[in-house]
């Protein structure tokens, strides 16, 4: 999905925050020029920031997996050498304020000594097994150098951290690449990605035995990454995994996809729970852990098929699923696999086997927060018929969008002019022979309305983050005053600041969800 206008603003205000205004005004030239050589960006910047400063920006930036690097091969026949251009990854950045999210994630799962090492990897970005053991050695509450080792090797294989992508991935010429002919069914499997940006990502992810590892190597204290700069994309692929030297310090960093992985699945069972009941989130959860392993890419619409005995022996692994006999699990599929009028089925059976149908369970919670707004923004009769539109999924003229609300027909336009003005319906004028006045129909359009949604909570999360940095920027000495100082007055004012930041955290973090929701699952 492209960048909205302030998804761009947002993604440059989390920059600023974190490394200051020399390196946003570098990302935000990215953001809007596209990929650039480190000359352009010299070049476009608009900073008085020469070209070794912008390498250094570069370099930090790519620290931080916010930017990546790579080359295009030059067309055949061409003397002139590939250039290297740099790539803002808008994704991570938005990542960033999910930290704590993914370390909540890694000290349920994993325990706090994994919790630790990964909170390492997120504040630094990239670091060695030798860099998180000195990091250990430095702070106050060390956990020991073989602590360190057995928490990274848990995180590696539960796939939350991975070694790093390469560091200039050479993409091939689009241009010169000779249009194969593929067949309807084969153009369904082999999907291009749609993107610049995917496709410099796909190109720099090593296969998985190289990226997540079996093996750890002797010697922690070595800093030296497998240099991976001069391997292009197919013979990258075709690396033996025992080309990995046990004396080289392999480069770690987080795997945001694998988190962002893991809260689409507890979204999933948190929307079942609320739709359904108990028992069929603990079916859900389970069918989820079954189909874990060959789910490839975060949105994925269905999951691999899965037999009964199969999801009934993950359902009684877990506590609250042991009380649950074969014949509850099956007709908690039952209820999963049903659809009314307003609700879509959830899981699919097909030839004895179930398929979860993740498509309808996270469009379902994204047509509650669309109509959430749509009633707080213009009222009851506006969502009644924005439901209507949504359910007919096709352009309805505006005397029938009127019955089947049930409001006016006079107010009817009104209404709906006024959706149409902020982006969350589309409008189609007919001209009729012999009136004036056009025939109007109306639609809801999803990608535009999911756009819009998208851009509006952008907004929303930079003033809610601006706001809050406000609150405490204006009590900063009061804050700074020691516990046994405040008495009286102070003291309250104290407690009102604390109430007001905590409220706008939860405020930013639930928005978080929300855009999530949207973006990422």
């Amino acid at each position: 999905m492209a960048m909205s206008e302030f998804g761009i603003v947002y993604a440059v205000h989390i920059i600023t925050v974190q490394f200051g205004s020399v390196v946003s005004k570098v990302c935000e030239c990215l953001l809007r020029k596209g990929p650039l050589s480190s000359r352009d960006i010299s070049r476009l910047a608009e900073s008085d920031i020469n070209h070794n400063q912008v390498k250094d920006i570069l370099y930090l930036l790519i620290q931080h997996n916010c930017v990546q690097a790579f080359s295009i091969e030059p067309p055949d026949g061409s003397e002139n050498k590939a250039i290297v251009q740099y790539i803002v990854l808008f994704n991570n950045i938005l990542h960033r304020v999910r930290y704590n999210k993914f370390s909540r994630l890694v000290n349920e799962e994993l325990g706090t000594e994994c919790g630790a090492v990964l909170d390492g990897l997120l504040s630094n970005g990239r670091l060695t097994l030798g860099q998180l053991i000195e990091r250990d050695r430095d702070s106050g509450k060390t956990i020991g150098s073989e602590a360190i080792r057995d928490s990274l090797q848990k995180l590696v294989a539960a796939r939350f951290v991975e070694r790093i992508p390469s560091p200039e991935p050479v993409l091939g010429n689009k241009e010169q690449e000779p249009a194969k002919k593929r067949g309807a069914k084969a153009a369904k499997i082999l999907k291009e990605p749609e993107t610049l940006e995917e496709r410099v990502v796909e190109a720099a992810t090593p296969v998985d035995a190289i990226r997540f590892p079996l093996i750890f190597e002797e010697d922690a204290n070595s800093s030296l990454a497998v240099d991976d700069s001069n391997i292009t994309e197919g013979k990258r692929k075709q690396r033996d995994v025992d080309s990995s030297d046990p004396s080289s310090g392999v480069i770690w960093r987080p795997n945001f996809e694998e988190f962002i992985h893991r809260l689409r699945h507890k979204a999933c069972v948190e929307i079942v729970k609320e739709r359904r009941d108990e028992g069929c989130a603990i079916v859900l959860r389970a069918m989820l852990e079954v189909g874990r392993s060959q789910e490839k890419k975060v949105k994925t619409d269905n999951s691999a098929p899965m037999s009964i005995g199969s999801i009934y022996e993950e359902v009684i692994k877990t506590e609250a699923g042991r009380t649950m006999l074969q014949e509850r699990v099956e007709a908690c599929l039952d209820q999963l696999s049903a659809t009314s009028s307003y609700l879509p089925a959830f899981v699919t059976e097909m030839n004895d086997s179930y398929i979860v149908d993740f498509k309808s369970i996270i469009s379902v919670a994204q047509k509650d927060e669309i109509e959430a707004v749509v009633m707080r923004r213009y009222g009851k009769e506006a969502f009644r018929m924005f439901r209507y539109l949504s359910q007919e999924g096709r352009f309805v003229e505006t005397d029938k969008i009127a019955d089947a609300a049930l409001t006016e027909k006079k107010d009817t336009p009104q209404f709906l002019l006024k959706m149409w003005k902020d982006g969350y319906l589309h409008m189609q004028k007919l001209a009729i022979t012999g009136t004036y006045v056009p025939f109007l129909l109306w639609k809801v359009n999803k990608l535009i309305v999911t756009r819009q949604m998208l851009d509006e909570m952008y907004h929303a999360s930079l003033n809610l983050n601006l706001r809050l940095a406000h609150e405490l920027e204006s009590e900063k000495e009061l804050l700074m005053l020691p516990s046994d100082k405040l008495e009286g007055p102070l003291k309250e004012r104290v407690k009102k600041v604390k109430a007001k930041r905590l409220l706008l955290s939860s405020t930013m973090f639930k928005l978080d969800d929300a855009i999530m929701l949207f973006h990422d699952f």
